[in-house]
């Protein structure tokens, strides 16, 4: 995570979980440098730079905007920091950012600088890791934002993320379309992370900036010679082939 710099942003609201994250950060708190890497299964220098964040978790620091607080390769080509203050309220009405520590976050939520991963146990979940703690929490939130919306869910997160949900009651309940991105190369078409990362946060930002409200207008996305193909596409799963 960073700063977000000197971005127009409307007033941050409060995450709906933001009592459980502080209590995950609490539990943070107490484990060291070698527990976090155990934990996490990350680099003692990773871990360290994790533990330096959770001490500063309860510091004084301002809170970030969710949406400009994330650097990975999606919010790279969202480009969140060039949304004027309607498209961010726009964002903030429809778009949901998965998070191992904080749930589901709308664009605005204030949040505090962190790193945490799904399979990590902590006291507060009551022993269960974090897909499974959410699971029960945020299934039924994110079924009741999408029926209160349109009752499409255009599914731009990473696939791990389905874990965090009731992924089969979530598309019994509403309608699920999940774009994917492939590299053709000798006939053969194949998913190549950066890419789809890439083209992820292309799309958000294409949904957020034309305002969106219909699959049909998904067609005409490309971006940097990625272009729907419909002979590879179905109602559900709308593909996207460099």
């Amino acid at each position: 995570m960073t700063d977000p710099g000197d971005a127009c942003a409307p007033a941050l609201s409060t995450p709906a979980f933001a009592a459980e994250a502080m209590r995950f950060a609490a539990d943070m708190t107490s484990l060291d440098v070698d527990d976090i890497a155990a934990a996490m299964h990350c680099s003692r220098q990773i871990a360290a730079e994790t533990a330096l964040r959770y001490r500063d978790f309860f510091s004084d620091a301002p809170l970030q905007p969710a949406v400009l607080a994330y650097y990975g390769q999606a919010y790279k080509t969202l480009r969140a920091r060039e949304f004027t203050a309607e498209q961010l309220l726009y964002a903030e009405q429809h778009l949901w950012i998965t998070s191992f520590l904080y749930g589901l976050l709308r664009p605005l939520n204030g949040i505090h600088p962190y790193r945490m991963e799904g399979k990590v146990c902590l006291p507060s979940a009551d022993g269960e890791n974090m897909f499974a703690f959410w699971r029960s929490r945020l299934t039924g939130l994110l079924i009741d934002s999408v029926k209160a919306d349109d009752g499409v869910l255009l599914h731009l997160a990473t696939e791990e993320m389905q874990h965090l949900f009731d992924w089969s009651r979530v598309k019994r309940e509403v309608t699920v379309i999940q774009p994917h991105f492939l590299v053709e190369n000798n006939g053969r078409t194949k998913a190549v992370a950066v890419y789809a990362k890439s083209c992820r946060g292309a799309m958000t930002r294409h949904v957020i900036t034309n305002q969106i409200n219909s699959p049909a207008e998904l067609l005409q996305f490309s971006y940097q010679g990625f272009c729907y193909r419909e002979n590879l596409s179905d109602a559900a799963n709308l593909v996207y082939v460099l």
